[in-house]
C-alpha cells in the first residue's frame, strides 16, 4: 500500500549555485548520475515487511517500503468524484470554478479524502486538453483556495486548456491526512494521479483523456516527477518550473535547518526514518530519480538561471539522469529567478509549444 505523503520543501533557501548555461547553449547532454548521487549505489532500495525467502518462496520480489515511490506505484489510487461547484471567475476566455474530487489516503487500511481545488474551464466546446497543476510549498496554515499558480492557470485557460489546480490534502479545504508529514508528503503524488483521473471520468467538463499533461512548480515539480515513475502513460507529458531536486536527501539537507520552526519536524524524521546520513536507502526509495527508467512520458523543464531557492545545479542533475534514463526530456534556461517575472511570459508560451507538441489534437 502506498505512503501518505512526499517532499520535504518545508522552507525558501538560498545556497551556493553552480552557473547554468549561456541562453541559447544546448540543453541535451549524455552523461547521467553516479553512484554518489544516490549514497551508494544506483539502484533504489525495496525492503520487504516479511522474509520473501521463508514467506514468498525464493526469487520472490519483495514488497517495497510502504512509503516510497515504489509503494505509489503498487498502489490502487483511482480517482474520480470531480464536482464542479460556485464560480469564482467569469473571463472572456475561460469560466474558473471551485471544485472537489476523490483520492485515497493508503495506509492500515485505505480510505477516500475528499481533495479541493480551482478548475478553469475555456469557453467554448470540448473535448479540451488538459493540464493538473501541482504548486509549490506554502504554508497549509497560511495556504488559500488555488494559490501557487493562478498566472499559470489562466494562461492555460486563455490557451484552451482545462486548468485543474490541485489544492494538495491538508490544504484549503481538502481533508486532512495527520501522517503527511511524517511520510514525506507522497500524498501529494497521489493528489495528482487523483486528479487526472477525476478529470477524464467526469461528466461535467468535457476533458480529452488521452490529453491531460502534468505542470508542476518547485516542491510541484518534485511531486510531478514521482506521480509520472509511478503511473507511466496516464499523463501525456510533464513539466517543471524551478524544481526542486530529485533526490529527496539533498531536498531535506537544503530546506530543513536545524533550527525552528523545521526542528520539530526534523526530529520526527530522525525518529521514524533516520537523517539521510542514517538510512540513505530510504531516501533513495522516496526520490524520484531511482525510478525514471520508468517515465513514459516527454518532460519538459524550465529554471532560471539565477533562482534563489532550487539551486540550477539540481535542474542540470535531473535533466542528465532523465535523458541517461531514457527519458525524452528537453531544459530550457531563463534569465530569471525562482517566481518568474521578467521571463514568464517567455517561458509561458515554451510551454504552451511543449504542450502542443506532446498532446496533438
Amino acid at each position: 500500500m502506498a505512503a501518505s505523503g512526499l517532499l520535504l520543501v518545508l522552507t525558501a533557501c538560498t545556497g551556493t549555485e553552480d552557473p547554468a548555461p549561456r541562453e541559447g547553449a544546448p540543453s541535451a547532454t549524455t552523461s547521467g548520475p553516479t553512484d554518489a548521487d544516490f549514497g551508494r549505489s544506483g539502484e533504489p532500495s525495496a525492503e520487504s515487511s516479511t522474509d520473501a525467502s521463508t514467506d514468498a518462496g525464493v526469487g520472490a520480489t519483495p514488497a517495497p517500503d510502504p512509503i516510497s515511490v515504489a509503494a505509489l506505484a503498487a498502489a490502487d489510487l483511482p480517482g474520480g468524484g470531480l464536482a464542479v461547484g460556485a464560480v469564482r471567475e467569469q473571463a472572456a476566455t475561460y469560466t474558473s470554478y471551485d471544485v472537489t474530487f476523490d483520492a485515497t489516503v493508503s495506509g492500515r487500511g485505505s480510505r477516500s479524502v475528499t481533495i479541493s481545488g480551482v478548475l478553469n474551464v475555456p469557453t467554448g466546446r470540448g473535448p479540451h486538453p488538459a493540464v493538473v497543476l501541482a504548486h509549490g510549498y506554502i504554508d497549509p496554515a497560511d495556504y488559500e483556495r488555488g494559490q501557487g499558480m493562478t498566472r499559470e492557470r489562466g494562461y492555460l485557460a486563455d490557451a484552451g486548456y482545462v486548468a485543474l489546480h490541485v489544492d494538495y490534502r491538508n490544504h484549503a479545504e481538502s481533508d486532512k491526512d495527520p501522517r503527511v508529514e511524517t511520510a514525506v508528503r507522497l500524498g501529494y503524488s497521489a493528489d495528482v494521479i487523483a486528479a487526472a483521473r477525476a478529470l477524464a471520468r467526469s461528466e461535467e467538463v468535457q476533458v480529452d483523456a488521452d490529453r491531460i499533461a502534468l505542470f508542476g512548480r518547485s516542491m510541484g515539480g518534485g511531486v510531478m516527477l514521482k506521480a509520472l515513475a509511478a503511473e507511466p502513460g496516464l499523463f501525456a507529458a510533464g513539466v517543471g518550473w524551478a524544481s526542486v531536486s530529485s533526490l529527496e536527501a539533498e531536498n531535506f539537507e537544503h530546506f530543513q535547518a536545524s533550527d525552528a520552526p523545521t526542528a520539530q519536524l526534523r526530529a520526527e524524521i530522525r525518529g521514524r526514518h533516520g537523517l539521510p546520513a542514517d538510512d540513505p536507502a530510504f531516501w533513495r526509495g522516496v526520490s524520484a530519480r531511482p525510478h525514471f527508467d520508468q517515465i513514459a512520458e516527454p518532460v519538459l523543464m524550465v529554471h532560471g538561471r539565477s533562482d534563489e531557492t532550487c539551486p540550477p545545479r539540481w535542474a542540470s542533475a535531473t535533466h542528465r539522469a532523465l535523458r541517461r534514463a531514457g527519458v525524452d526530456a528537453t531544459l530550457e534556461w531563463y534569465d530569471d529567478q525562482h517566481a518568474f517575472g521578467p521571463a514568464f511570459t517567455a517561458a509561458m508560451d515554451r510551454t504552451v509549444a511543449f504542450l502542443g507538441s506532446s498532446m496533438p489534437g
